[in-house]
């Protein structure tokens, strides 16, 4: 099993690739389009499948990476 440290160095970020949106390993597929998938009901298995060069550690950084930036999100309640 992988650290934490080394799935999220999975997950990069360049401004030429997909705008600079988070991606897997630099590919051309963003973690945004991943989840969506996966909230859609499509499996990683599936997903592999269609994006061969994708690997079964690559959904776990994903779903590590979408935690992480919940985690940080912080919810104001604003009075009225």
């Amino acid at each position: 099993m992988q650290t934490a440290d080394s799935l999220l160095a999975r997950i990069t970020v360049d401004p030429r690739v997909l705008t600079g949106k988070p991606t897997v390993r630099g590919l051309r597929i963003s973690v945004q389009q991943l989840l969506k998938a996966m909230a859609a009901g499509q499996s990683p298995a599936e997903l592999m499948q269609e994006y061969p060069e994708l690997e079964p550690e690559d959904f776990q950084s994903v779903l590590l990476y979408a935690a992480n930036v919940v985690d940080e999100q912080r919810v104001y309640r604003l009075s009225a």
